[in-house]
């Protein structure tokens, strides 16, 4: 019983294709065979590039090609993924993600031969650590587009690990380039290197996956405007103030107030989108804030009120606790509802006069010493 047992461990380790060219009741190809013995019975110290070749041809099966993690291994025995993805006990835990970057190091060295060279490219090998990196960024940008629903991500977003916000960020950057170059080659002007540009192929790649994740204009605007289409047609009311609603990060009130208060410093193409997609208007003069007012705007409401002091009281000894209270807006004296009472505390400010006298215009010194200003 016992050898029994250990030949049937023996034969659960061999992988599918192995199993069935061992087996004497079904027909086998010799050359296959042929194959078979040499790899291992003939040159059993190959048995790490076998088994590598097997792995990468049931991950390239199950993927489509062979770009991956240099930390990748083939999924554990008791790994429902194993199970349900067809891999063989045989493999388990192999480290093909090392087992590839060793494979491209032999290729740069001219120590791998063509028949190898020939099968690990059919199996979707990359050669270039660079373009392995680029298959890798795009693979974890396509894994975080598809829990985000867009691929506008933040600088600063990851996806199992990789660095997915400083990815987009270069990739963008050199989509920006190649676009650059082709306005120049479209008009007639000479064409710098085509070094750090984006090539077609790849921006066609990241456009698969979010058409609009390179817009022209900030990539923050972008998120904001796709978060917010996005909660319109979940619950059909458009977030107005601070705080109303929030997603991913993102305070969507907050951003429609800007635009609206903004309007004028965006884009035609911005502003049509905000109209005619989310239903946005600019803001009209009364939701306008008031402009914040200058030092300069400040310095001179502070003289109209000691210049008022100065006509009522005949100098400008004023405490240095007085508070002094003046009304801003209306015409010609008339009240109104665009009037406003404000304390100005003129004891002070005529203090900080006379201290700073030595930095103070002598515009502004004259002024002063026209309503009474003593300096020592």
């Amino acid at each position: 019983m016992e050898g029994k047992e250990a030949e049937s461990n023996r034969s659960n380790r061999l992988s599918v294709p192995a199993r069935e060219l061992l087996t004497f009741s079904t027909p086998r190809d010799p050359a296959q065979l042929a194959a078979f013995i040499n790899r291992r019975v003939l040159n059993p110290e190959h048995q790490h590039r076998r088994r590598g070749i097997e792995a990468a041809t049931i991950y390239n099966r199950l993927h489509g090609d062979l770009p991956l993690p240099f930390t990748y291994r083939v999924p554990g025995r008791d790994d429902q993924e194993a199970e349900g993805e067809g891999w063989p006990a045989s493999l388990a835990g192999f480290p093909l993600g090392q087992w590839t970057a060793g494979a491209r190091r032999f290729y740069a060295r001219g120590a791998m031969d063509a028949d190898r060279i020939a099968q690990l490219e059919k199996l979707g090998m990359i050669w270039s650590h660079f373009d392995v990196a680029w298959e890798e960024g795009l693979s974890a940008a396509r894994g975080w587009a598809a829990e985000n629903g867009h691929l506008l991500a933040p600088l600063d977003a990851t996806f199992q690990g990789a660095a997915v916000g400083i990815w987009l960020k270069n990739a963008r950057a050199a989509a920006r380039k190649a676009a650059a170059i082709e306005k120049r080659r479209a008009d007639g002007l000479p064409v710098p290197s085509l070094a750090g540009a984006l090539p077609e192929e790849r921006r066609e790649r990241l456009e698969e996956i979010d058409p609009s994740g390179c817009p022209t204009w900030p990539v923050e605007w972008q998120r904001a405007f796709h978060l917010t289409r996005q909660h319109l047609e979940a619950d059909g009311a458009l977030p107005t103030g601070p705080g109303d609603v929030v997603r991913q990060g993102e305070d969507l009130g907050r951003w429609v107030r800007a635009q609206r208060l903004g309007w004028d410093k965006l884009t035609t193409v911005q502003q049509w989108m905000l109209e005619q997609v989310l239903g946005i208007t600019p803001a009209s003069e009364e939701e306008k804030p008031r402009p914040r007012r200058t030092q300069a705007d400040k310095w001179a409401l502070n003289y109209a009120a000691a210049k008022k002091y100065y006509e009522r009281e005949r100098h400008l000894r004023v405490p240095r606790q007085h508070v002094e209270r003046s009304v801003l807006g209306g015409e010609d004296g008339e009240g109104g509802a665009d009037q406003e009472e404000r304390e100005l505390r003129l004891g002070a400010w005529i203090s900080n006069q006379r201290s700073r006298v030595a930095t103070l215009t002598p515009e502004r010194v004259e002024l002063l010493s026209a309503i009474g200003m003593r300096w020592t």
